[in-house]
């Protein structure tokens, strides 16, 4: 009921409801469970959506490391943690950790889920929208990578426009 309370922009009702399901999945599977690191992940999507990002991005870093420990590097859930934190920062204006964090939470999707899943869409999606707002903001320089160069720029066409349609 939390997440649903959330999504939906009411973060009053979602935060209590958030915490009393961390504490309680805790109680009841330990501190080590995916369950835990899944309530650490909306909590800290719903400080993240208020703006309080100092509280926000420790849940966040703390539900990837878990699920990077408790499922494997390569899971879909840790792809879903690495775009949320990707969003994150992306909100930040902290570019240079939003590139690696998309690319890899990309890279996950394609390769368990597909290119057609709607996860693996909404990360492709959410990563075009971030080059878009590089080059918007002239910050090339904050990509490390060659593919994002070779998205912004084809042949010296500026092709961005075209793939957010």
């Amino acid at each position: 009921m939390g997440s649903l309370y959330s999504k939906q922009g009411r973060y009053t009702k979602a935060e209590p409801l958030l915490l009393k399901a961390l504490e309680m999945y805790k109680q009841l599977l330990g501190e080590e469970h995916p369950d835990v690191a899944s309530s650490l992940n909306n909590l800290g999507n719903l400080y993240s959506n208020q703006g309080r990002y100092t509280k926000a991005e420790p849940l966040l870093l703390k539900a990837l490391q878990m699920k990077k420990q408790l499922l494997g590097s390569s899971h879909p859930n840790v792809a879903n943690s690495l775009n949320n934190l990707g969003s994150l920062y992306y909100l930040q204006g902290r570019y240079t950790k939003v590139e690696p964090l998309l690319l890899k939470a990309l890279e996950i999707y394609k390769q368990l889920l597909g290119e057609e899943h709607p996860n693996t869409q909404i990360v492709h999606k959410n990563y075009l929208y971030f080059l878009h707002q590089v080059f918007r903001e002239n910050r090339q320089e904050d990509l490390s990578d060659e593919i994002s160069f070779k998205i912004i720029f084809r042949d010296g066409e500026i092709i961005l426009r075209r793939l957010l349609k």
